[in-house]
């Protein structure tokens, strides 16, 4: 069953999106999508267009953003929803972010030919957006040098491998991602930092797709519900049965919002579609997500 509410998705202005957010929002629209948020990495340049776009096409949308933060060493991801996007710090956060990026772009391809990864470093400067080069990048120009063709390392990135359904970015995830072989360290700012900055933009702070983060690690869990987050993203493209079924537990039991959210990107994660999350809850969540979004969300 595909759901007409989808609150996490990325256009080209996120470095790993493939749509400007016109095209997203068209193609939301041919998903049967109703109500919509463009959550682009640590920034908020896409939504005018994206607002200006569903408009036209008769979609519900809503502002929001994916702040990258650090809880206790872990690295987490905040969705802002509602958000006042003309707050300056938005865009300072960007740009000091965009840096820090730029700056361990070069180590982490340094890291990723350690493992014995044969890649042309000119295309992967061609994929790369204002100078910061991905490990999905680093993917798709490693799968398609030839030099690799017999390298068991990227054999389940190729057809019919077992991790073949989101090549590139499943090759982030795999080595690149925090505590593995390529994994370079950025610092972020801080969870509750990251909660303030939504608050003062008048939005809702959501945890992102909290099994792939923090799994079910109940101690962490409770530990960021303490600093104050608003909800869950329950319903996500990552979470098995399972794994919805803890955090629709967890969300109930300390009384937090629950969100639907396929954080599609496009090419770099093909398997991932739009309003792809089969949740039966949908017409409830959405009625409580909007009831508390328009207690603290500017119009």
């Amino acid at each position: 069953m595909a759901n007409q509410l989808d609150l996490h998705m990325h256009s080209n202005i996120s470095n790993d999106g493939e749509y400007t957010p016109s095209q997203l929002m068209q193609l939301c629209q041919q998903h049967g999508l109703k109500t919509v948020a463009l959550a682009d990495h640590n920034s908020v340049r896409g939504i005018a267009e994206a607002q200006r776009s569903a408009n036209e096409l008769g979609l519900e949308f809503i502002r929001a953003i994916e702040l990258d933060c650090q809880f206790e060493g872990v690295n987490l991801h905040l969705l802002g929803y509602g958000i006042d996007p003309t707050l300056s710090e938005f865009e300072k956060n960007e740009m000091d972010i965009l840096k820090k990026e730029q700056d361990a772009s070069s180590k982490l391809i340094e890291l990723v030919q350690d493992l014995g990864i044969h890649f042309e470093i000119e295309k992967v400067l061609d994929l790369a957006i204002e100078g910061v080069v991905t490990g999905e990048m680093i993917a798709e120009a490693a799968l398609a040098d030839l030099r690799n063709q017999n390298n068991p390392l990227l054999e389940p990135y190729r057809k019919n491998g077992k991790r073949s359904d989101n090549p590139y970015v499943n090759f982030y995830w795999d080595f690149c991602s925090q505590g593995k072989p390529a994994y370079v360290p950025i610092q972020f700012m801080g969870l509750n930092e990251a909660i303030q900055l939504i608050r003062k933009a008048r939005g809702l702070a959501v945890l992102a797709h909290p099994g792939i983060n923090i799994g079910q690690n109940q101690k962490i869990l409770e530990g960021i519900v303490a600093c104050g987050i608003d909800g869950l993203e329950v319903y996500s493209s990552y979470h098995d049965e399972n794994m919805v079924a803890y955090y629709n537990e967890q969300a109930d039991k300390f009384h937090l919002l629950k969100t639907i959210g396929s954080d599609f990107h496009g090419k770099t994660k093909p398997a991932i579609k739009l309003g792809s999350m089969s949740c039966q809850e949908e017409i409830d969540i959405n009625h409580q997500f909007k009831r508390k979004l328009s207690e603290v969300s500017i119009n």
